[in-house]
């Protein structure tokens, strides 16, 4: 939200109260508050009429500073809040003199001058991070008597900015306006499914907008050397994450917000949807079940999209009928066949299903401040929502998921939760504006959870298509609706990769595109980044997604590409790992995995797939491609071709082809099995060694499905040949070929 006319002005009618400086501090144990006078106080006559900021610093975690600002603090707590995790125990240092209050956590240090202008900066041993100086932070009233607060961090020459949740617009987000406001939106334009008030910067620290509330910034776009955030109300809380690397960043974030779950290996093999308003019945799912098989394409899931229950009874969570008869046998056959079975669901209950007044009975379904149901008649006639602050609604929902899952079905499409209104009176009695966004995080907590009850850790899995800040703890999330083109091919590319630098490890898309249906070069092009992204689904809108709907190339591709990651399954797996312990996304943009070229800072079509593989997918129909390596040499997955870094490349790939490339030095795990995601990595396992040097030491862990590690193997170069040897676990079967 804009305030200013230029940089001399206010907009008409807009006021703004900064603090002038420090009048006094308090130094706690853990905590600095510093209180801040609105103008200079030369007398005694000057505290009068006066409005004052109180500002305080804490530590809740290694590395980690948070900043609350206050005006006015006498008003009711509001709910509900970010379940933010913090470390009572780390050291905390606390310093005071006559020009300076110092707070530092870890490497991270606020330092507040005293003696001067309003001046806040954050530093580490590598110097002046950001800073808020005189102005940043503002006490806004509008001409409607409405108050905003806001806070500017500064902007460095060349600084970038990413992250803000899942954007489809342009990856660094400098010069944008972005709203932390959740939309069912699509991906061409600036709205989000999901929004997180989280952003990492290339200086090497983060912050988050402690608030699910609506959070307005400017990036750059209203005073272009400051990052401006601003939030209704007369407090603002941010948190400062320290680095210096980006993953530093997003390990403390997560650390705080939450890491991602671990996600099952059957997860990562390729799902298979019906398409949403396709006609479908069991004979449509076997002839596609049957198909993969007869054309030699492996398969792991089985997903049914919305229609499995009959039209205007959504969500009642019965089976049509009609199309389907026998649904346990369904899934049983399915399940027969190797198949992992997911049903399509959403929070929403029409006002046909036989849940509505059940639910409108019981008091489960949000209300008006009337007491009245809220409803409206887009999606469902007359639709209801779910209200998950309510513990009963949550156990009553529940309940109906679970006949499911006792039917056989292992995981749900989390669709929607986007669209949720504020003129409504939610059960715990929590602020509308604030559970606009954070809905979401409570209606995928509900489903997750009674997935992992089920399950155990490690084996539930979500497809989720909204969230706000800490849901990337339920995994996984797709990009939504994309049209069928090669531009929303490019701009959900760019979503995955905004939403992974917000700490999001495990990212989807519909291959082909949802809206429309796509022509057979599109199709044959997203196939490649489908597979190489962490999760792969074919699904679409109102066609089918089966590959012989294109032609046989098609199917070739598909091939290819699903088989070369199932054979990448101890490489995945490995990296699946790092989100789960440390936060690092399974896809990176460039600028997470080399923070020190600077080159690479705005890429945005290609990513890593882990520390070691480079993709860069083609997005366009006579595969003309150009692409950036960095420093060193780096070696085609596909073919061999070895090409020299820290330079830009243009290629022309077929169908079958794309740039993947694997980076100097880099181990690649590489398995025995390309049929299914499910097998034992490690036996018959080929470590290939690229461009290892003459006394070179390496070592390299396996993983088990389920967890855990296999084997951890040594290699040394010596010679110019490698030697192995298994220094942790069993591994009797592996070889290892170095390629030069």
């Amino acid at each position: 939200m804009k305030f200013t006319d230029g940089y001399w002005q206010l907009r008409p009618g807009v006021s703004r109260l900064s603090p002038a400086g420090v009048e006094s501090v308090e130094a706690g144990e853990r905590s600095l508050t510093a209180f801040a006078p609105a103008k200079r106080i030369d007398g005694r006559g000057d505290t009068l009429n006066q409005p004052l900021f109180t500002v305080t610093l804490d530590a809740p975690a290694e590395g980690v500073i948070g900043v609350r600002i206050v005006h006015h603090a006498g008003g009711v707590p509001a709910r509900p809040s970010f379940e933010l995790q913090t470390d009572d125990l780390h050291p905390v240092k606390v310093e005071v003199d006559d020009t300076t209050a110092r707070l530092t956590s870890g490497d991270l240090t606020a330092v507040l001058a005293l003696d001067g202008p309003w001046d806040l900066r954050f530093e580490d041993s590598r110097g002046e991070l950001t800073g808020s100086g005189a102005r940043s932070v503002g006490l806004i009233t509008d001409g409607e008597g409405r108050q905003y607060l806001h806070e500017q961090l500064a902007l460095g020459v060349g600084e970038s900015i990413y992250g803000l949740g899942e954007r489809f617009g342009p990856l660094v987000k400098n010069g944008q306006v972005v709203d932390i406001w959740n939309a069912d939106g699509g991906t061409s334009s600036e709205q989000a499914y999901k929004n997180v008030p989280f952003y990492s910067s290339s200086r090497g620290y983060g912050v988050l907008v402690d608030t699910p509330a609506h959070v307005s910034f400017e990036v750059g776009s209203e005073v272009v050397s400051r990052n401006q955030f601003s939030v209704e109300g007369q407090e603002l809380r941010y948190l400062v994450f320290a680095g210096p690397t980006p993953k530093d960043v997003l390990r403390r974030y997560t650390g705080v917000s939450g890491r991602p779950a671990r996600v099952p290996a059957w997860s990562m093999g390729l799902w298979l949807s019906t398409s949403f308003t396709t006609d479908y019945n069991e004979p449509t799912v076997a002839s596609f079940v049957d198909g993969m098989a007869e054309r030699d394409l492996p398969l792991s899931v089985f997903h049914f999209d919305c229609f499995w229950m009959r039209q205007f009874h959504w969500c009642d969570f019965v089976w049509d009928p009609i199309a389907f008869p026998d649904p346990a046998g369904m899934v049983q056959r399915l399940k027969e066949r190797g198949l992992r079975v997911s049903l399509w669901i959403n929070p929403y209950i029409a006002q046909r299903s036989v849940l509505f007044e059940e639910g409108r009975e019981h008091g489960y379904l949000l209300e008006r401040p009337d007491g009245s149901v809220w409803q409206w008649d887009k999606w469902q006639a007359g639709m209801a929502i779910v209200d998950f602050t309510n513990p009963a609604a949550t156990a009553w929902y529940r309940s109906k998921l679970q006949a499911l899952i006792d039917l056989g079905v292992d995981c749900f499409k989390t669709d929607f939760g986007e669209r949720i209104p504020t003129d409504v009176s939610w059960y715990d009695g929590s602020d509308p504006e604030r559970m606009h966004n954070y809905y979401p995080h409570l209606y995928n907590e509900a489903v997750f959870d009674l997935l992992r009850e089920n399950r155990g850790d490690g084996d539930a899995v979500l497809f989720a298509r909204s969230a706000t800040a800490g849901g990337q703890q339920f995994p996984v999330h797709w990009g939504g609706d994309c049209e069928s083109t090669f531009e929303a091919m490019a701009e959900s590319l760019r979503g995955g990769l905004s939403l992974a630098s917000s700490g999001f490890g495990y990212w989807s898309h519909d291959i082909g595109g949802f809206e429309g249906t796509p022509d057979a070069a599109v199709f044959k092009r997203w196939v490649p980044f489908g597979l190489l992204s962490s999760h792969s689904r074919l699904h679409g809108s109102g066609s089918y997604r089966v590959p012989w709907a294109f032609d046989d190339e098609a199917v070739d591709v598909l091939r290819r590409f699903t088989k070369l990651k199932l054979s990448l399954m101890p490489y995945l797996a490995e990296v699946a790992e790092q989100a789960h312990q440390t936060g690092t996304p399974m896809m990176r943009p460039m600028a997470l995995e080399f923070p020190d070229d600077p080159a690479v800072n705005h890429l945005e079509r290609q990513y890593m797939l882990g520390p070691d593989i480079l993709v860069a997918p083609v997005l366009s129909a006579d595969g003309t491609v150009t692409f950036y390596l960095p420093e060193g040499q780096w070696t085609s997955l596909l073919d061999g071709e070895q090409l020299g870094g820290a330079r830009w490349h243009t290629q022309q790939h077929g169908f079958d082809s794309l740039p993947v490339y694997v980076r100097e030095g880099a181990i690649l795990p590489v398995g025995a099995v390309d049929d299914r995601p499910e097998y034992d990595w490690a036996d018959g396992v080929e470590l290939r060694w690229f461009q290892p040097a003459e006394g070179d030491v390496r070592r390299i862990r396996l993983p088990r499905p389920g967890g855990g590690t296999a084997a951890v193997v040594e290699l040394r170069l010596n010679d110019g040949r490698p030697v192995a040897a298994v220094v942790e676990g069993n591994c009797d079967h592996f070889t290892v070929t170095v390629v030069n």
